[in-house]
């Protein structure tokens, strides 16, 4: 069973308003009059949903990254010894990671 967060579904939900705008763009480029103007009215529209889909997300975004910020910022001070263990560890394995081979 797959697990769907509301940020997967903004952004398809964002590409998917993208994608009709993009349509309504070219179905306008063939138009003209008062048909091309409608269509480009609809296709302000649709980028002003995504546009509006994209501030939802980057608030989801931000709320998670305060959110893991203060559960990482708990843990450090609850745990010194351990986080700062955690950081040594990672800083050595990334630093083999990263070493030049000889």
């Amino acid at each position: 069973m797959s697990r769907s967060f509301p940020s997967e579904k903004l952004a398809d939900n964002f590409t998917a308003v993208l994608g009709e705008a993009e349509q309504l763009l070219n179905d306008a480029a063939q138009e003209t009059g008062e048909k091309a103007r409608a269509m480009r009215h609809q296709v302000e529209e649709k980028l002003a949903k995504a546009k509006i889909c994209m501030q939802d997300l980057e608030s989801q975004l931000a709320d998670r990254t305060r959110a893991c910020a203060r559960v990482t910022d708990d843990y450090v001070h609850a745990h010194p010894w351990q986080a700062a263990g955690i950081g040594a560890a990672f800083g050595l394995i990334l630093g083999l990671l990263l070493a030049p081979r000889r």
